[in-house]
């Protein structure tokens, strides 16, 4: 299964940014909850020091340190040039996305446990997205916009459910603005979740 994550891109992406395929070395580096969890902070909120993502998260300004500086190792993160001091660092989310091909790790028991951590915590951090935005009192316009869909009698091989996954990411690109142009003062950010998985039938291997 190959997991295309263009969500995970700092705030300037375009269809355009760098993509980055995660390795062994790299997974085991991101695949931690807080850390994926300061990695989306300076990717949705933009740039920010330790001590503000510590009164966002409700840890110390210590671990959120080392935390930040094990992403900075890593390249999911960078210093914002020309902001903050010695004494306070401003971090933001390195340009372009992220893409996982979890058959890569299918013989490696060393990064298995990494591979479920990360494969764990981002459902469980696109759920809340999804549950966020549902709980939220959204007015004028934007009540009742949105869409939850499940579409589970499709029958597919593995050749077309590629092409269907292929498909969607090109409608969400062509759909994604120029990070050049002037920003809509109208516009939110927008959540886009595709999952496309096969489905265990208890009739089959």
């Amino acid at each position: 299964m190959n997991e295309h994550r263009p969500e995970d891109t700092g705030p300037a992406a375009s269809p355009e940014a760098p993509r980055r395929t995660l390795d062994a070395g790299s997974l085991r580096g991101l695949a931690h909850p807080l850390r994926m969890r300061l990695l989306d902070e300076l990717r949705l909120n933009g740039p920010a020091t330790s001590a503000r993502l510590s009164e966002r998260t409700g840890e110390s300004t210590g671990t959120i340190s080392w935390h930040l500086r094990h992403l900075a190792e890593h390249g999911f993160i960078e210093e914002e040039p020309g902001r903050g001091t010695k004494r306070e660092r401003w971090w933001r989310a390195v340009r372009g996305s992220i893409v996982l091909s979890a058959a890569d790790f299918d013989r490696d028991p060393a990064t298995r446990a990494a591979l479920a951590v990360y494969q764990a915590e981002n459902l469980r951090r696109q759920y809340q997205r999804v549950a966020d935005s549902l709980a939220a009192d959204w007015q004028g316009e934007w009540h009742g916009t949105g869409s939850v869909s499940d579409w589970s009698n499709l029958r597919l091989t593995p050749v077309q459910l590629q092409a269907l996954i292929d498909e969607l990411a090109a409608v969400v690109t062509r759909h994604t603005p120029d990070p050049d142009a002037a920003p809509d003062p109208a516009a939110r950010p927008v959540i886009v979740q595709i999952q496309a998985l096969p489905r265990k039938e208890p009739d089959r291997p």
